[in-house]
């Protein structure tokens, strides 16, 4: 049997991708340096919220359904979770704050300390793990596990070629604007929460808390330019003391692992389609942070191209 597509990256953005196009008939392969478990997908909180600016707020609107259909499944580690946005950017709500589910905004005692608005609302919450299976599944096709030193390899095997490789489309691609912004999440064992915090600030570091089951995920932390994945003890404290301070509870919370990945931070996504000798190429890369808010609209978006 031929191949129709080779999808390259297996994090929520590439399988995304390949399952859109699976699903519509074509014959996927997916190659990938490293496992699902192994990106940097696997170390998001993950929280599903709206973009400032298209072409992502279109992809967010889009995939935002789609979470909450699948969080009618457990199996698929999405779920919808009450909690609470903040922060200390500016003082008037958000332009996207219409398309928030059952918002509330807070009363200025009730913001945390620095935050200037705040607010309330029910979003899909992502345990990303538990999803990258789910994914993984639902594809039903074997992830490759090999790494490509140039995407003329894909195109020698398949007629399309989806790049959806993350950093590694900085190497790949000659893309200068593609950098590493390095982000380290904890995950401590839960003591009883049961809503999300997260804060936008105009620092690189902040108090994030994600409940997933028995654990949290607190965060969080950017570093521009950063390419070791090796946990720093320093930050990982300060996370603690941060999250701590808005809930006392995760104070002494036992610490069960470190997670470490690295955001392909871009001045905006890259979502095109270029000719590479006689095959296609279909760029999908530079989400940043918001990969699993984007990904079922980017898939999308990318398919239409194939």
């Amino acid at each position: 049997m031929g191949t129709d597509v080779i999808v390259v990256g297996a994090g929520v953005i590439g399988l995304s991708t390949a399952i859109r196009l699976a699903e519509s008939g074509a014959r996927v392969r997916v190659w990938a340096a490293e496992p699902p478990a192994e990106t940097t997908s696997a170390v998001a909180a993950a929280l599903w919220g709206p973009d400032f600016a298209d072409p992502g707020r279109a992809w967010a609107y889009a995939t935002g359904p789609e979470l909450t259909r699948l969080a009618v499944d457990p199996a698929t580690g999405v779920r919808l979770c009450r909690g609470t946005q903040s922060s200390d950017i500016q003082s008037e709500p958000p332009p996207w704050v219409d398309r928030l589910p059952d918002v509330r905004m807070l009363e200025p005692d009730e913001l945390a300390p620095g935050m200037l608005v705040g607010l309330r609302t029910t979003v899909p919450i992502v345990d990303m793990p538990r999803y990258l299976d789910y994914l993984t599944a639902r594809l039903d096709v074997e992830i490759e596990i090999r790494r490509i030193a140039s995407l003329a390899e894909p195109a020698a095997e398949a007629p399309v070629v989806v790049n959806c490789t993350g950093v590694g489309a900085r190497e790949l691609t000659g893309d200068e604007g593609l950098r590493p912004w390095w982000g380290q999440h904890v995950v401590v064992v839960n003591p009883g929460v049961d809503e999300f915090y997260i804060e936008a600030v105009r620092g690189r570091e902040w108090a994030g808390f994600f409940p997933h089951g028995d654990v949290v995920v607190l965060g969080g932390v950017s570093r521009p330019d950063v390419w070791d994945r090796t946990p720093d003890p320093l930050v990982a404290a300060g996370i603690v003391a941060r999250c701590a301070a808005i809930d006392a509870r995760l104070a002494d919370a036992p610490v069960v692992g470190h997670r470490v990945g690295l955001r392909p931070w871009r001045a905006a996504p890259r979502l095109e389609r270029e000719r590479l000798g006689d095959a296609v190429v279909i760029h999908n890369y530079g989400h940043g942070g918001m990969g699993v808010s984007h990904s079922w609209g980017s898939a999308d978006a990318a398919a239409a191209l194939v």
